[in-house]
């Protein structure tokens, strides 16, 4: 039986590895790509380049166009920060709200809020940008994220009404006893006890913000500019050679802060979406 359960086990660890390298495969093959000569990227077959170049990742910094990559790489990171504050500050507020307020038609906009979550991006996008191309807010960075402030992600929203609705009430009555304001209970109560939750909507906003390419390509008309996403079609040439070297090695770069906060928040990710997060 001993020897069977071995058996077993090797034979799992070998699938999943299997699996695991098939997945990591397309990454590996980007990365090693980016340090290949730009005429044996596609011309060998080998996954270890025979000569070993740093060009592109020099070029992807003052590429051919006279852009520089540097300061994509810093909108990105900010837009993607403020995001992440605002999703925080309205979504727990909001959530809150919803989970433990009383008031008129607390139900009915609820319900409306979680219809708006069938509705695709496309659809609430058109009349956004509309709005802030009346007032001129059209190409810059304003667009991107103040809707995270007005609570526009009702994922998020649900996602901290359910929390915030596996807390035990006795708490709340238990601060209220020892004279807690409902702001009090709320910054001293509920967001200690709702961190989990925080950190999976901050991680969430991360992703979406940092790989989002179609609002920041609406909004965003100026190169300098440019987010990380905006910035990597411009080595995609719609005439002439594309610039496939530059562009492995300034996705590999891309992809190197989602990685790093996966790895560093994934536990508070699982605990987030596993325990209470998503309980009805």
């Amino acid at each position: 039986m001993k020897q069977r359960s071995l058996v077993r086990s090797a034979l799992r660890h070998v699938v999943l590895i299997i699996v695991s390298f098939v997945m990591v495969y397309p990454i590996l093959w980007i990365f090693f790509s980016s340090f290949k000569p730009e005429a044996r990227i596609f011309t060998t077959r080998n996954l270890l380049p025979k000569h070993w170049t740093f060009i592109h990742y020099l070029d992807g910094f003052n590429n051919q166009t006279g852009n520089n990559f540097g300061p994509m790489f810093l909108h990105s990171f900010l837009v993607s920060a403020v995001v992440v504050i605002g999703t925080v500050f309205s979504s727990s507020l909001t959530g809150f709200a919803f989970a433990r307020l009383k008031f008129s038609a607390r139900r009915f906009l609820f319900g409306y809020m979680l219809t708006t979550l069938m509705l695709p991006i496309q659809v609430v996008l058109i009349p956004q940008y509309i709005i802030f191309h009346t007032i001129g807010l059209v190409n810059t960075f304003i667009p991107l994220m103040l809707p995270s402030f007005l609570g526009t992600v009702p994922f998020f929203v649900y996602l901290m009404v359910q929390f915030v609705r596996g807390i035990p009430r006795e708490l709340d009555q238990a601060a209220i006893i020892d004279g807690c304001s409902t702001f009090r209970l709320f910054t001293s109560i509920i967001l200690p006890l709702a961190r989990p939750a925080l950190i999976t909507m901050s991680i969430f906003a991360f992703y979406w913000t940092w790989n989002d390419f179609f609002g920041q390509l609406i909004y965003l008309n100026t190169p300098n500019l440019y987010t990380v996403s905006v910035g990597l079609s411009m080595f995609l040439a719609n005439i002439g050679q594309t610039q496939w070297g530059d562009l492995f090695a300034m996705s590999f770069l891309s992809v190197i802060p989602v990685l790093a906060v996966f790895v560093i928040f994934q536990r508070y990710l699982v605990e987030g979406i596993a325990t209470q997060g998503l309980k009805g």
